[in-house]
């Protein structure tokens, strides 16, 4: 075949799989955060399953085993804070149905009555409407759940697919390129999981003194929540301080409802990221911690929660790239 039709063939087909992966994109475009989750997973999963496979379980096992442990977790973050919302919505409910339509407000001779009722039946109509929504939103859920547990699964079963076909397509000149960003990747996501595990811990330990000091029921799946809440990039912990301050103030009580959303704002939903996530952004994700967060809060105002993933990974990479390229303008400025 001559030369020049090898190369017009190889072109066709690397702008046909440019389309076709375009418009596969735009198909798929309400899973690709799942996809892009699992993905990731599966990197920082895939030395578990080794372990397992070495230990002497059959691979399938090994792969199913680590898979369903991924789900579970998932799963398990989300319980708790799905429990906390439902909970003090409708402790939210009562509270409403207990104030009355008009509250008279009197200041020496004046009296001013305040009209409760419109304000009180747009509260409820919200709160209505966000536990509609969130049903609507569990079968959608649960598909998701459903394509993250099976993608991680043929991930983990032949995590050697993406390797050997990038072996086909890359240059053998570039092997080394992708080896270095394969392992930057992987580095990278061990890291911004790590992070994100170490502030949830710290926000849990926060969260349980203030919640339990300020004397609330279930203090406990309180802090859970508000731990869980930390892989939620920007609201945070900090909803759920938002919730409790709601509930105290409707409740009457003013005071806890002011001491919970100082405290809770500033210790919970602030001090771990200010404190925790700065000190070890920088070793962690062997990034400036400038970097870092500018990866963080750029990925999570472009991309959305997945954002708090790819924009340190995207980043990291970016490093990579440049690094690389001064090694190499360094190897011909040698050969020079």
């Amino acid at each position: 075949m001559p030369v020049g039709r090898s190369s017009n063939h190889s072109l066709v087909l690397a702008v046909l799989t440019l389309v076709l992966a375009l418009v596969t994109a735009g198909a798929l475009a309400s899973v690709l955060g799942t996809v892009f989750f699992a993905i990731t997973v599966a990197y920082v999963l895939y030395p578990l399953r080794e372990r397992l496979v070495a230990f002497g379980l059959p691979r399938r096992v090994a792969v199913a085993t680590v898979a369903g442990g991924a789900l579970l977790a998932v799963v398990a973050a989300v319980l708790p804070v799905g429990f906390v919302l439902y909970r003090r919505r409708t402790e939210l409910f009562d509270v409403l149905g207990r104030i009355p339509d008009s509250v008279t407000l009197a200041a020496g001779e004046f009296e001013y009555v305040v009209d409760t009722a419109p304000v009180i039946a747009s509260a409820e109509t919200t709160l209505r409407t966000i536990a509609v929504e969130t049903a609507r939103a569990i079968p959608v859920l649960t598909l998701k759940l459903v394509v993250f547990a099976l993608l991680v699964y043929g991930l983990l079963f032949r995590p050697d697919a993406a390797r050997d076909a990038a072996d086909r397509f890359v240059p053998g000149a570039y092997h080394g390129v992708v080896r270095a960003l394969h392992e930057r990747t992987r580095a990278t996501l061990y890291a911004i999981y790590g992070l994100q595990a170490a502030t949830a811990v710290g926000t849990f330990a926060i969260a349980l003194v203030v919640f339990s000091v300020l004397g609330y029921r279930s203090a406990v799946a309180l802090a859970v929540a508000a731990g869980v809440l930390q892989f939620v990039p920007v609201v945070g912990p900090s909803i759920i301080v938002v919730v409790l301050a709601a509930g105290d103030f409707i409740a009457g009580l003013t005071g806890r409802a002011v001491a919970v959303l100082v405290l809770g704002l500033v210790l919970v939903g602030f001090l771990p990221d200010a404190v925790i996530r700065t000190k070890l952004a920088g070793w962690a994700a062997e990034l400036p911690v400038s970097l870092y967060f500018i990866g963080f809060v750029g990925g999570v105002l472009t991309l959305g929660p997945i954002g708090f993933i790819a924009g340190p990974l995207l980043v990291a990479l970016l490093v990579e790239s440049v690094t690389l390229l001064s090694a190499d303008a360094r190897t011909e400025q040698t050969r020079l």
